[in-house]
């Protein structure tokens, strides 16, 4: 039975992962790196500790990752601040679940991005636990940041929905023992073997309702 619902924040909530790469992508050019065909897809879902690591090292950024993370979220705050990309019908998604079960937040960003992103977009107000996965000990598709916020939430993970857009989101709540919801990102979608470990997958947020967490009985 399900207590408490988890949702992901970028790609499932704000429609921001393309933001991140143009952020990155930009950072790399100014800066003399070798951005490549498989970084944005590489670092999806890392925390920020772990991306950051992989823009010094495999990007090849001569800044300290610590560095390299201030400076992305200077800019992504900035882009927020401007125009903050909240998808088509997530508020009343997430009204709908905050209803029926208590939510939490589960995201890769950092904390700032997280937080600003909450209150600009008026969504705070329905999630009593937020996590970032720079407050654990690796990013998705490791489960410790859902596993952490079933843990905020007083609530066995296995008694937890999740709801999530990327491949290493879905593995991760999976991992997790969750019941997980999948809206794939069109502009990123999670490979077809990823997709069939997601117990339910939805076209757009706008399809989510608590329906999607209560299974069918046999």
């Amino acid at each position: 039975m399900i207590e408490a619902v988890i949702f992901d924040l970028d790609g499932v909530l704000i429609d921001s992962e393309h933001v991140w790469d143009e952020v990155r992508r930009q950072l790399a050019e100014e800066r003399g790196g070798r951005w490549s065909d498989t970084a944005s897809r590489d670092m999806m879902g890392m925390s920020s500790p772990e991306w950051s690591r992989y823009m010094r090292e495999e990007v090849g950024l001569e800044d300290e990752p610590a560095e390299i993370s201030a400076e992305i979220v200077r800019r992504l705050e900035e882009r927020y601040r401007m125009d903050l990309p909240l998808i088509t019908g997530s508020e009343q998604a997430v009204k709908r679940i905050a209803d029926r079960w208590p939510l939490a937040l589960a995201s890769s960003s950092n904390r700032e991005l997280i937080d600003l992103a909450l209150e600009a977009s008026g969504l705070a107000r329905f999630f009593r636990v937020t996590v970032s996965s720079e407050e654990v000990d690796r990013g998705k598709p490791a489960p410790d940041v859902f596993v952490e916020a079933a843990r905020r939430l007083d609530t066995e993970p296995s008694h937890c929905g999740a709801v999530e857009d990327s491949e290493n989101g879905i593995r991760a709540a999976k991992a997790a023992g969750m019941r997980t919801i999948a809206i794939p990102n069109p502009q990123y979608p999670p490979a077809d073997e990823a997709l069939e470990l997601a117990d339910v997958v939805l076209a757009t947020i706008e399809d989510l309702t608590p329906a999607a967490f209560e299974p069918e009985e046999a």
